[in-house]
């Protein structure tokens, strides 16, 4: 087994050992989350040891003591680096207080609801030179592509783990969102369902909380043979996913049957 140090990344320790994931999660509960598959292939590549522990409050040395059974080599001498408060971009740093946007989220996720399109509203009063702040409990993987590849510069801040604060800065007029591609996809939707009648794979994502939905997506069309069509029973339609198709070279087809269900068919051009 090879030696492991502060800075592992918990991906490595569950990859090198079938129980190293449980013995993470025995360590606190706060890491439950990573027997969700998706939020763990989210978090588990980008966290080490020495964040996990400052996000749980507890030590290093809680890891070594769970992990050191399994067989894991223990390297103390290699001090944690200070990976978790990331130096601020200078496109923050020059914001004025006046700048910046505050939207927080998290009470209208905790009812229960979307804020995707509360926060759409947000991202387009958002001025030029101006930054909209995203209060979550989580990274908003999906929004942060979206909005770049829309011209805006971002940064997530992770105060703590159940605390992201990220911003959105429009650096110029050109940065905006655009969402016709969802308006027309509907046409032509029982020419592709005649076309992949025998070929669907289907999943559900109905029940998922932000951001799953679009990772479960996204996961399933990595191994989606070229033949087939991905039929995806939806709650409503993925604005922030539609750009990651079209640059995947997918197609799609949408079919809203009623207000809260979106059925989606995603396919190689």
């Amino acid at each position: 087994m090879k030696s492991i140090n502060a800075n592992t990344k918990i991906a490595y320790l569950i990859k090198e050992h079938p129980d190293a994931l449980e013995a993470i999660i025995s360590i606190d509960s706060k890491f439950q989350k990573l027997r969700n598959p998706l939020l763990r292939k989210v978090l588990a590549g980008r966290t080490s040891i020495a964040m996990a522990s400052k996000m749980a409050g507890c030590k290093v040395s809680d890891f070594f003591l769970k992990l050191k059974p399994l067989g894991f080599e223990i390297d103390t001498n290699n001090l944690p680096v200070n990976e978790e408060r990331k130096e601020l971009p200078s496109f923050i740093t020059s914001l004025t207080k006046n700048q910046i946007i505050d939207f927080d989220v998290r009470d209208i996720l905790a009812s229960g609801k979307d804020p995707l399109n509360p926060i759409l509203e947000k991202v387009k009063s958002i001025q030029t030179g101006e930054a909209l702040r995203i209060i979550n409990t989580f990274e908003p993987v999906p929004l942060i592509k979206m909005l770049e590849k829309k011209g805006f510069l971002t940064y997530a801040d992770v105060i703590s783990n159940d605390l992201v604060e990220t911003y959105f800065y429009k650096k110029s007029d050109k940065a905006g969102i655009d969402m016709a591609p969802a308006e027309k996809a509907g046409h032509g939707w029982e020419d592709v369902m005649q076309r992949f009648v025998d070929k669907l794979v289907t999943i559900d994502v109905r029940e998922l909380e932000m951001p799953q939905p679009m990772l479960t997506i996204l996961s399933e069309l990595d191994k989606l043979p070229a033949e087939n069509a991905l039929y995806v029973y939806h709650k409503r339609i993925p604005v922030f996913l539609l750009p990651e198709l079209t640059d995947k070279k997918f197609d799609y087809r949408i079919k809203e049957i009623s207000d809260g269900e979106v059925h989606l068919l995603i396919f190689k051009n």
